[in-house]
């Protein structure tokens, strides 16, 4: 009960970063986006969608894009960016979708966030028999040295809801796929402070200990060998995406 209690309110504290998040945070790579649409028809549920950062790639594709997301300040943000979409209020555990009515339901970044004990039922009720849940999460490539310390100074190892392992689904869907892309994302200095501020285990701190968390990362940028003060951060992230069938 407790770290479920934890994990809402870290999901509630977007509410407060929803421009930092939309200014700062990457989107997702063209292959990624191509593999978990491969063969799909509409209408896609991008679920958790926050500000839009995959469903812009979605809907350049030319799918009809469903985007759910249980924060008002973020569906603001995505509606203004991506008005070709249908914003909608809503979760993983509570779809705004009629039954059968989705060939594909994404989540980047957000699966973490559901139950799936309730999601899994849920996503599998808006689904068209056969039809595909997709899930993308961007880690940082942290076999990397500074892109580890960079993690260690955010502490990011706080992020207890953001793990590194394979999702589960399970029944009714079938066995997960994996794809994994590499790439990296081109940051001003200000722009990797902002990425720090967008994530929910900073900005669920006291101002003194955000305050210390920015410090050190300026400090990280002024003194690492491989930063050096530069002006454009090649940051490496690794795009890790699963996919799975209904029925499958």
């Amino acid at each position: 009960m407790r770290e479920r209690r934890e994990r809402e309110a870290h999901a509630r504290s977007f509410d407060r970063a929803a421009e930092v998040y939309e200014a700062s945070r990457p989107g997702y790579p063209a292959d990624a986006v191509a593999w978990l649409t491969e063969g799909v028809a509409g209408p896609v549920v991008d679920l958790g969608a926050g500000t839009g950062k995959l469903t812009r790639a979605l809907v350049g594709q030319g799918l009809e894009v469903v985007a759910v997301d249980p924060s008002e300040q973020m569906l603001a943000v995505l509606a203004e960016r991506v008005p070709e979409a249908d914003a909608r209020a809503g979760s993983g555990e509570s779809i705004p979708l009629p039954d059968a009515s989705a060939g594909l339901v994404v989540a980047a970044q957000a699966w973490h966030w559901v139950d799936p004990r309730v999601a899994v039922p849920e996503v599998a009720r808006v689904l068209r028999p056969g039809g595909r849940l997709g899930l993308v999460w961007n880690d940082r490539d942290e076999s990397v040295e500074w892109v580890r310390e960079l993690g260690e100074l955010m502490n990011s190892a706080e992020a207890v809801f953001e793990d590194e392992d394979d999702p589960v689904v399970g029944p009714p869907f079938g066995p997960l796929e994996r794809f994994d892309v590499r790439w990296v994302q081109a940051l001003t200095l200000d722009g990797l402070l902002d990425l720090a501020r967008s994530r929910s285990y900073f900005i669920t701190k006291d101002p003194d200990a955000q305050a210390a968390v920015i410090a050190s990362l300026r400090r990280l940028h002024a003194e690492h060998p491989d930063l050096a003060g530069a002006e454009t951060i090649e940051l490496p992230y690794v795009t890790r995406c699963y996919r799975t069938t209904l029925g499958g």
